[in-house]
């Protein structure tokens, strides 16, 4: 078949690499190949699919369900597979090869179409947090995975050049800034983390109802993974008269309901929140990064 990138992954990595690379270029060839190599039966693209990586959804020899996915480098393919070999199924999707390829996954089928999203938006909250729990273990000893202080300070490289050059988000990159440097000054534990977690990337399972796929895994503390839950729907948030109220309720109840600092919650997430929203606008996001940085002014 003709391994056509869904339109999403073709523009987002358009935005990661503006210069181009020739991944994509390759990327039927590699699909084909990885196909071939593994005797699997091909069913269909998933579309439309994540922002980094091609992801279909095949049989195996046996007749098995799986996926195939297929990343390139700089999505980091081998940190996700080194999370998810630690994670063994625990809360997450599992490898279902144990042999290593560069770029190339096969993972456990779970139900592609059916994210924790689609349940109503205090249940799905409630499940997404439960999931996320199973995750934040201690990192294997001489890990390969990049700290959040490490990840953090590329990202604040890029945010102040994003505030030199726009003076409207200045403000927000100095109080993301300044958050960042406080809660890094006295960091309270080191877990592996799921790094980009949000209700998207919790789907229904069988051998779990709900599973996380999709990691870009980082060490640090719980309260920086959980940052990225608080804004789900941001959209929904920023539409209500309430939304910033409602934002610091939710704050509270993630907070205590995995016992995790509030106000260390609430640093993180104010500085991820900006991070995005500077970043959407680098790239031409415009109306992603108005709506993220909306939120941002809210904590």
């Amino acid at each position: 078949m003709a391994f056509e990138p869904p339109r999403r992954l073709v523009r987002a990595l358009g935005e990661t690499a503006p210069d181009g690379d020739d991944w994509l270029a390759k990327l039927p060839e590699v699909a084909e190949r990885a196909v071939a190599r593994r005797e699997l039966t091909v069913e269909r693209v998933q579309v439309p699919g994540g922002r980094s990586s091609l992801v279909v959804l095949v049989r195996t020899a046996d007749g098995s369900p799986a996926v195939l996915k297929l990343a390139p480098r700089r999505a980091r393919p081998e940190s996700e597979r080194a999370a998810l070999v630690h994670w063994g199924g625990r809360g997450a999707v599992q490898v279902r090869e144990s042999t290593a390829e560069a770029g190339v996954l096969v993972l456990e089928r779970l139900h592609p179409d059916v994210s924790v999203r689609s349940l109503p938006e205090a249940k799905a909250l409630l499940e997404a947090a439960g999931t996320l729990r199973r995750l934040w273990v201690a990192p294997p000893a001489s890990h390969p995975f990049e700290t959040v202080a490490e990840r953090t300070g590329r990202q604040a490289e890029a945010m102040r050049a994003g505030a030199a050059a726009d003076a409207e988000v200045a403000p927000l990159v100095d109080a993301a800034l300044g958050a960042r440097a406080e809660l890094l000054a006295e960091p309270p534990e080191e877990r592996l983390l799921h790094g980009t977690f949000r209700q998207s990337k919790v789907l229904a399972g069988d051998r779990m109802p709900w599973l996380a796929v999709g990691p870009d895994p980082v060490v640090g503390e719980s309260a920086f993974d959980l940052a990225r839950l608080v804004r789900d729907r941001v959209e929904d948030l920023i539409a209500q008269p309430s939304g910033a109220s409602t934002t610091r309720r939710r704050i509270k109840r993630l907070a205590e309901s995995l016992e995790v600092d509030q106000e260390r919650l609430r640093g993180w997430t104010l500085f991820r929140a900006v991070e995005s929203g500077v970043r959407a606008r680098r790239v031409g996001r415009e109306q992603d990064a108005e709506l993220l940085l909306e939120f941002a002014g809210w904590l």
